[in-house]
């Protein structure tokens, strides 16, 4: 019976469940000081899977993900971005995003960044529309040391459930990242907690071709691998034009 009820979430989760739309992130989750500046448009695709053979994982890969995010300026140092995502293959394809916020300095030249937004705003009611809301503080602690963020969030509890049904729509987020040589690598981890198919956590690397395009590749790991299945490796490839 336990095995049945697992697997049935998994084609739940397949439907829209683990898929996710794409604001600025560290790694796996939203948990970054990052905003996208005004008048940028950044594009991005996404595919997370696992090498060797598909058959000793239930979702040996996500959907594939090509995102579009916009930034503006609202008023004075507020920014605010907002994007959509198609996954495919999928049957409820388009997700979407927007946050606002304050980036790092705004305030006072000692100030965080401080940030509000949404994601993963399906088009399916209790099947894709997550609704995600999450705040983030990020902070650079030095140019040595990296960056440091951390946040909270709470979602759909009809959807953020754990493979057992248990409402699990609110958890933490935590992320680092670091540049380790001349600004064409930079180092970055980070987690989201909840045994949901949300929670889980990367670590990896940016190689950066030039300042605005870079390629990102490293494991995720899931909380709940009845949701997502096992650990997957992640290719990331992100432009700003």
């Amino acid at each position: 019976m336990k095995v049945i009820c697992c697997m049935t979430i998994v084609v739940l989760s397949a439907i829209g469940g683990m898929l996710y739309a794409t604001p600025s992130t560290t790694f796996w989750t939203p948990c970054t000081p990052d905003i996208q500046p005004p008048e940028s448009v950044h594009v991005t695709y996404d595919y997370y899977g696992r090498a060797g053979s598909p058959s000793s994982d239930p979702v040996s890969s996500f959907p594939a993900t090509i995102g579009l995010t916009y930034g503006t300026n609202i008023s004075g140092k507020i920014l605010l971005e907002y994007g959509f995502d198609y996954l495919f293959p999928a049957d409820y394809p388009f997700y979407f995003n927007i946050k606002v916020g304050l980036g790092e300095g705004a305030v006072s030249p000692s100030a965080p960044a401080i940030q509000i937004g949404v994601f993963n705003v399906g088009t399916k009611k209790d099947v894709t529309n997550q609704n995600i809301l999450y705040l983030v503080v990020g902070k650079t602690l030095s140019d040595k040391h990296g960056r440091l963020s951390a946040g909270c969030y709470v979602g759909n509890r009809h959807v953020l459930k754990s493979s057992n049904g248990n409402k699990e729509n609110t958890g933490f987020m935590i992320a680092y990242d670091r540049v380790i040589r001349s600004d064409k690598l930079t180092f970055a981890v980070d987690y989201a907690s909840g045994k949901n198919s949300f929670g889980g956590g990367g670590i990896g690397f940016y190689y950066y071709f030039s300042k605005n395009a870079s390629l990102l590749i490293g494991p995720v790991w899931f909380n709940d691998k009845c949701l997502n299945g096992k650990m997957k490796w992640t290719i990331q490839l992100d432009a700003n034009l």
